[in-house]
């Protein structure tokens, strides 16, 4: 008897987990995947200041990862992506009542623009990302690196949203 209704249980959650991934394909979700980029950037120019931001060096590994070749010269390009600004920081958020950091903002600002066979297909957008997280000050080197990658990770979401901005581009 007990092995039975196991049995029982069991089918009845498999038949449930097909009826929900059943009812998911047909209510057309899906999850979103790399965004396809236009064929004009097959060969594209990235003009910045600073080679060695986080934002950069994602943006690159993006588009090579999705076999866009990046020229060192402007004039091959037929997309010119232009990194106006890439600022990052953090600020203090609140204090305890001794005057000590309790918590902080960690932001990142980018502003671009694009132009696609001369004309500009991305007018100047600027994007601005904050996380925020706990300090403690017994734990220093721990919340150092806290901070770093959450700093990766915003670059990351950074990049994520200019990728689809230009997938967007026609």
């Amino acid at each position: 008897m007990w092995w039975s209704e196991t049995r029982l249980k069991r089918g009845i959650s498999r038949a449930l987990l097909g009826c929900s991934l059943l009812w998911l394909t047909a209510c057309g979700f899906h999850f979103r995947g790399a965004p396809a980029f236009p064929a004009d950037m097959a060969a594209t120019y990235i003009q910045t200041d600073d080679r060695y931001s986080l934002f950069y060096r994602e943006l690159v590994s993006t588009l090579r990862r999705n076999d866009i070749t990046l020229t060192a010269d402007p004039a091959e390009a037929r997309t010119v992506i232009r990194i106006l600004s890439d600022e990052t920081g953090r600020r203090t958020l609140t204090v305890t009542a001794r005057n000590v950091p309790a918590e902080y903002e960690v932001y990142y600002r980018v502003a671009f623009s694009v132009d696609v066979n001369g004309k500009e297909a991305v007018p100047y957008e600027e994007l601005f990302l904050t996380r925020d997280y706990p300090f403690d000050e017994t734990q220093v080197l721990g919340k150092a690196n806290e901070e770093q990658l959450i700093m990766q990770t915003i670059s990351r979401d950074m990049v994520g949203l200019v990728s689809r901005r230009l997938a967007a581009i026609n």
